[in-house]
């Protein structure tokens, strides 16, 4: 795999627990791995068990392994305050008002959190570097954004003098390097864009939505995995049969419809959380040892609860 890993998908198709996984395989096979996400309502915390928050944190349990939650205020603070701070010794408080009013805007915000990803990108601290992005729409506006404010900049410059991020020349000193992450980003022999997509028509929808997306702006995805499949030795039953058809009716057009190497995934009994769990998602995901059922399960209202769980 690559450096930089993406994983994108709709809410609740398991990006986190894709991701999370991803970076323990990595860290078990001695990589200095950095899991990061921006997703504001990502559970990573729970998935490892453990405080993480805004700032890089190394996992408990594990050697080679550290996590940061990106908090979207705090980031628009520290982006903020960067470009504000060589001014305020030499500019007077209402020009200094002035800049904090215009960057208080929510391209601002998504600017802050790209930002991160730049600085993350640009270092050579980490083997490998996986973003838990927030769910596909958002992420395809962020990544869009250095190439239109590139764009924005050089419009700006000979026009008003003004962007939504304040006046341009305090700012313009930026654009290589949002120019530098754009080739970054579209480089697939350093960055890989996984997509996560349950076997539903939703799912496989906005998958071929983003990959479209995506393309338009010179990104290829690399990988579709497709989580949450009910195994078939534990269908006995009319109502999770008729369910895994319709699974393995998705599955066939997503085949048939996006040309991209596939993984599978089983929908697992019990909620993945701790290093456990996720070592054994990562050998399924990275070595194909699926994980084991029971033929002829005796479908109590229990054991059809734990079937019905979602993935994190």
């Amino acid at each position: 795999m690559t450096r930089y890993i993406f994983y994108s998908g709709k809410g609740g198709v398991g990006k986190t627990t894709m991701a999370s996984a991803s970076a323990v395989h990595y860290a078990m096979n001695g990589k200095k791995t950095l899991i990061v996400t921006t997703d504001p309502a990502s559970n990573l915390a729970d998935v490892f068990e453990q405080e993480i928050g805004h700032k890089i944190t190394p996992i408990r349990g594990i050697k080679n392994l550290w996590a940061m939650e990106i908090e979207p205020d705090k980031a628009t603070k520290e982006y903020k305050e960067k470009i504000i701070a060589p001014y305020r010794e030499i500019m007077p408080e209402d020009v200094i008002a002035s800049l904090e009013e215009n960057l208080s805007g929510p391209c601002t915000t998504a600017m802050a959190a790209f930002d991160r990803f730049i600085d993350f990108m640009e270092g050579d601290e980490y083997d490998s570097i996986i973003f838990d992005t927030a769910p596909t729409g958002h992420t395809i506006r962020l990544l869009q954004l250095p190439v239109d404010w590139s764009k924005h900049i050089q419009e700006a410059a000979s026009g008003s003098g003004q962007t939504c991020l304040g006046p341009v020349q305090t700012i313009q000193d930026s654009k290589d390097k949002y120019d530098r992450a754009t080739a970054l980003l579209k480089d697939t022999e350093k960055t890989t864009f996984i997509f996560v997509m349950r076997p539903e028509d939703l799912s496989l929808y906005e998958t071929q939505r983003a990959s479209r997306e995506l393309e338009t702006i010179g990104i290829v995805s690399g990988e579709l995995i497709i989580n949450g499949i009910l195994p078939e030795e534990v269908c006995g039953i009319e109502f999770f049969k008729k369910k895994y058809e319709a699974q393995q009716n998705i599955i066939r057009q997503a085949e048939s419809l996006i040309n991209k190497p596939k993984q599978f995934m089983f929908l697992r009994d019990n909620e993945v959380k701790g290093l456990k769990s996720l070592e054994s998602v990562a050998d399924e995901l990275f070595n194909g040892r699926k994980p084991s059922f029971q033929s002829g399960i005796e479908h109590t209202p229990f054991a059809l609860q734990l079937l019905w769980r979602r993935p994190i």
